[in-house]
């Protein structure tokens, strides 16, 4: 496939700046469980983060699948996106469903990176994704909204100045519908940390700066809302989508820096006498994954299509995501079985990327929940759930 010079020119200009941060930068940065800022910095003066915001708020005014572009380059040239990812999709609802108001006042220095939009309120301990049984509530106090709860996933919440967050407003017993009575707010984070809002790390495998969020009578003004009040579920399907077609494309980018990395070695590795991808029981395992990794990478770019012509993406970014994460995680581990015990030294880089790939398999949606989703909603199968 022939990509068009603009795209040509993104992958350059992301090429380029990923230099400045090679591996012993994630590794100094995963030792010490610390988010790196320098290149969630760079992104923001390149103009990535503010890809999606429209050249009249002071971004640049590029596609969906521009946006995808860039964050599989990220992650081919060793680099993670998911330090700043959550701006891009999270973007996507303040853009379709926010006030004029909103989009004024917050756009543009999020374009500058004056402000952080990075946190994106949604999971919950009990319901994770059953969205539509969530407990946090938000109820209206006259001028303002008293919200309590808690959130948990919620990554980069320590390092984002604006979250988007998802809460009930009207019971659910009192709703027609589950999908009625949930909205979105806007919320600056500056404000409410210490004073309504508790941040709390979790640890986990990879380095990735998520949290759990306690909501204890945090008060916020009305116009926080992002949309109407109770058709926030709508609003967020379409955030969801992007995301999920944005993390399938860091997935293909993993794919392809799993593949580049264990075909470098498998050419310069020489075991009894001769280079170790002379064996086909090496190289058969490398190409096998670049096939798998063709066939999704089509995919990612076909749901990046239909979503930028205004279309309803949802199976198309789910299969997306679906089989980028499958592809990611089989050049993982065929990766570490190419380089042995190498693959698990820290100064090649393939354990940190192995560990961060393994997560898209889970999250932000199961492969369970994707394959639900087909059979009920493309394939007409009856309701597993």
């Amino acid at each position: 496939m022939t990509e068009s010079e603009n795209i040509a020119e993104i992958r350059r200009a992301v090429q380029a700046l990923c230099v400045d941060f090679p591996g012993t930068y994630w590794r100094e940065k995963d030792s010490a469980r610390a988010y790196p800022g320098e290149f969630v910095d760079a992104l923001t003066k390149a103009g990535f983060l503010a890809a999606l915001i429209p050249e009249a708020y002071g971004g640049s005014g590029l596609t969906l699948s521009d946006a995808a572009i860039i964050m599989e380059e990220i992650q081919a040239s060793g680099c993670n996106g998911a330090s700043a990812h959550a701006q891009m999709y999270i973007m996507n609802t303040l853009l379709k469903y926010g006030s004029e108001e909103q989009k004024q006042e917050y756009l543009p220095r999020i374009a500058t990176g004056e402000l952080r939009l990075q946190a994106f309120g949604v999971s919950e301990p009990t319901s994770g994704t059953d969205t539509l049984s969530l407990r946090t509530v938000a109820v209206r106090d006259g001028d303002e909204y008293v919200i309590n709860g808690q959130k948990i996933w919620t990554s980069r919440a320590e390092y984002s100045d604006l979250m988007l967050l998802l809460a009930r407003t009207t019971p659910r017993e009192e709703v027609s519908s589950k999908t009625e009575g949930l909205s979105v707010f806007l919320i600056d984070m500056r404000k409410v940390v210490g004073n309504g809002m508790t941040i709390k790390p979790i640890r986990t495998m990879m380095n990735h700066s998520t949290t759990e969020i306690f909501f204890d009578d945090m008060r916020i003004p009305a116009s926080a809302l992002v949309g109407e009040e109770g058709k926030g579920f709508r609003y967020i399907l379409s955030g969801m989508n992007a995301e999920r077609i944005l993390i399938a494309a860091e997935c293909i980018g993993d794919a392809k820096w799993f593949i580049k990395k264990a075909g470098d070695y498998a050419s310069e590795r020489k075991v009894f006498g001769r280079a170790i991808g002379q064996n086909q029981g090496v190289q058969f395992p490398i190409a096998r994954c670049y096939a798998q990794m063709c066939a999704a990478e089509l995919m990612v770019h076909h749901a990046a299509r239909v979503f930028d012509a205004g279309g309803n993406p949802g199976a198309e970014a789910n299969m997306a995501k679906l089989l980028a994460s499958e592809a990611s995680w089989a050049a993982a581990d065929m990766c570490v079985q190419t380089h042995g015990g190498f693959g698990f030294a820290e100064e090649y880089d393939v354990e940190r990327k192995f560990r961060e790939a393994r997560l898209y398999t889970v999250a932000p949606i199961s492969t369970n929940l994707i394959l639900s989703y087909l059979a009920e909603h493309v394939l007409g199968l009856p309701r597993s759930y």
